[in-house]
């Protein structure tokens, strides 16, 4: 069960003009699940997206890559978005690659559309070939029922080891426009991501131009989705799409522009709701960690520290165990690589705990209060370096037997 975080309801989902959803059960892995997902796109959309960096990406995610750039260059505009779950048609070498074209070429003879205009995205057990019959052969289902309100069926045909669906909508006013947006994420282990999550899509109807999305999309990222951890691995499939319908009033075409801040601030915050839910559905998780490293030198100091003390098993196994044996954060903090970081100026704090003082035990801290802290579901680890005026922060979870479990038998 998800730590702190209360299933979606349908309801609350809202239409975003502009981008149709169908979904079909084609039996990919497991029969009587929704495992396909396509989204149909209107002719005024924009679509940027940012990918994992692992060497060993996906087949998919190689073609949506290619389909962007070939897009962003002047070629057709994306149109659909197709996502099947239960393989993720990764390590699989050229066979992969023509798989995922066929998905493609399938999809787009059946919405008159060019291949090219189709972003194939997988997820699921890696070195396995792609069932690409069983996906096709649901696409005429998934067709058949777009509709606009379909964003909890999308939510729930991404899952793989999610115990729930994620999802998140709201309605803001920029600029005296009214923008609707609508996302959905998935994963729950093999979460580290290098660019965004393992699958996020977030769709809204103002009207974007490409460069701004492009930028807009990194930003969001960089302060949501590449601010979690559930185990420090990163997936082969990840991917993170924005797409702007252009159906609503509020239409954005530079940087500079005021609405830009605002639409950037919404689609950041609604991303890293996202992102914390993946974390608070963390296989085998039972905490939500918050961890946030202030005053030093740079950004990437601070996020170095936050990611040493996430990825730490021995951190994350006392978290759950609620064990205040918080000297394996400082250790942490020491092997970040941060090489001049005088220790003999670092305070550390767990909630409102002064756990640390000048690199050494707080003469005033007591066990218990620790204690007291730990035992709780929700918990903030704040890292003082007094280095400088940078700040970052890095969610997480524990490490429980379940995960083991979870992964242990995760072909089953």
């Amino acid at each position: 069960m998800a730590v702190n975080s209360p299933l979606p309801v349908a309801e609350d989902l809202k239409p975003v003009n502009g981008i149709e959803i169908g979904f079909a059960e084609a039996g990919i892995k497991k029969p009587d699940r929704k495992d396909v997902l396509v989204m149909k796109l209107a002719e005024t959309a924009t679509v940027a997206g940012v990918f994992t960096k692992n060497r060993f990406c996906a087949a998919p995610v190689q073609i949506s890559k290619a389909n962007l750039a070939a897009a962003g260059a002047g070629g057709k505009k994306i149109r659909a978005l197709v996502v099947n779950t239960g393989n993720a048609n990764a390590g699989t070498g050229e066979s992969g690659l023509e798989n995922a074209r066929e998905t493609c070429k399938v999809l787009a003879r059946m919405l008159e559309l060019d291949p090219q205009q189709i972003l194939p995205f997988s997820t699921g057990v890696i070195l396995e070939p792609l069932p690409v019959q069983k996906i096709i052969a649901g696409l005429p289902d998934a067709i058949a029922n777009l509709q606009l309100d379909n964003w909890y069926n999308a939510a729930e045909a991404i899952m793989t080891t999610d115990t729930q669906p994620k999802a998140a909508s709201r309605t803001v006013t920029i600029g005296g426009h009214s923008v609707t947006m609508t996302g959905i994420s998935k994963g729950a282990g093999m979460i580290k991501p290098n660019m965004a999550t393992m699958l996020g899509y977030l769709a809204f109807d103002a009207k974007v131009a490409q460069p701004v999305l492009d930028q807009l999309v990194r930003h969001a990222a960089d302060h949501s989705f590449n601010c979690i951890t559930i185990d420090g691995d990163t997936s082969t499939n990840d991917s993170f799409m924005l797409i702007a319908t252009g159906a609503g009033s509020l239409e954005v075409n530079s940087t500079d522009a005021p609405e830009y801040a605002e639409l950037r601030d919404a689609v950041t915050d609604i991303s890293r709701n996202l992102a914390q839910q993946i974390i608070r559905d963390g296989e085998g998780a039972t905490k939500f960690i918050a961890i946030t490293v202030d005053e030093g030198k740079d950004v990437e100091e601070c996020r170095k520290i936050a990611y040493s003390i996430a990825h730490s098993p021995l951190v994350k196994t006392a978290f759950f165990a609620s064990d205040p044996n918080l000297g394996r954060i400082l250790a942490a903090i020491g092997y970040a690589g941060v090489d001049d970081l005088d220790v003999t100026k670092l305070d550390m704090y767990l909630d409102d705990v002064w756990v640390a003082k000048n690199g050494g035990r707080n003469p005033d801290y007591q066990e218990a209060d620790g204690q007291r802290v730990m035992k709780q579901s929700e918990i903030t680890v704040r890292v003082k370096l007094a280095r400088g005026d940078a700040t970052a922060t890095v969610w997480t979870c524990d490490l429980s037997h379940d995960y083991v479990t979870i992964n242990a038998d995760y072909r089953s």
